[in-house]
């Protein structure tokens, strides 16, 4: 456990989703679900501010792992039946190939007709590899921008994104990342973030304040993530969220992570129910 919170890199570097659901779903993991209605507005949103422009501006999930809000994104599907999908009996002994292939068929079954192009970028090359395998994503990307720019296939891809959206992975990814990304944009960018509380995400606001985008957090309300593992979580995450100035009362003392909700737009005002930060 790296500074209390638990990690999970072993579901992340198998070789099909299975280890990822039946792992998580004792825990509850929901932010996915919470994100979904979320991210399937903004997007339409942003692709329709590119309208006679060539081309449909692609959304580039941060820290996708195995496609999961792609699939959300795009699929008339819900996490709960995902997670109904990956621990029934009837994948339990199928092999990753045979899985991958009723996958396929699956999720071509669920496509919206507004589907959008999605790119995936995580650390994780099996993951990405099994998401853009079984369609889920148009372009797969393992680069460590933590560690150093853009790889020439991630940078031929970056000037079509208009969207980046993240659940989950603000307690690995800095600024760092996001500057790098934004930096070989040449559309609009807008970025979509569910960030835990116990996360300062002031540092990626000031980068992406300095290339243009203001960003706002719906203070109406939090997310919840998922259950601890143990007390020890429980401690680290009530402690990180008063260090931070904020209250866990009734969120991270009662059992659970909680996100805070950010969008960042080039020149955005503020809305009703949020607050300019």
């Amino acid at each position: 456990m790296a500074s209390g919170k638990a990690r999970f890199d072993d579901i992340y570097g198998q070789a099909d989703p299975r280890a990822y659901f039946t792992r998580l779903g004792p825990l509850e993991y929901e932010i996915p679900h919470h994100a979904q209605p979320v991210f399937r507005r903004v997007a339409a949103e942003r692709a329709a501010l590119d309208d006679g422009l060539p081309g449909v501006p692609a959304v580039l999930d941060l820290c996708c792992s195995y496609g999961i809000n792609a699939a959300l994104l795009n699929h008339d599907v819900t996490l709960a039946e995902l997670y109904g999908r990956y621990a029934s009996p009837a994948v339990r002994d199928m092999s990753t190939a045979e899985l991958a292939a009723w996958d396929k068929q699956f999720y071509a079954e669920r496509r919206r007709p507004d589907a959008l192009p999605v790119y995936g970028l995580d650390v994780s090359v099996s993951a990405v590899g099994y998401a853009r395998e079984v369609g889920l994503l148009d372009a797969a990307f393992s680069d460590d921008l933590e560690q150093s720019p853009p790889g020439p296939e991630l940078a031929r891809a970056l000037p079509g994104v208009g969207l980046v959206t993240l659940t989950g992975g603000g307690s690995y990814v800095t600024e760092r990342t996001f500057a790098r990304l934004l930096d070989g944009a040449r559309r609009p960018v807008w970025v979509s973030a569910f960030v835990l509380r116990t996360v300062s995400y002031e540092p990626v606001i000031g980068a992406l304040s300095d290339r243009g985008l203001r960003t706002t957090a719906d203070t109406s309300r939090t997310y919840p993530q998922r259950r601890f593992t143990d007390e020890r979580e429980r401690r680290y995450a009530t402690e990180a969220v008063r260090a931070l100035g904020r209250d866990p009362a009734g969120l991270e003392e009662g059992g659970r992570f909680h996100s805070l909700y950010y969008e960042s737009r080039p020149g955005a005002s503020s809305r009703p129910g949020r607050e300019g930060v």
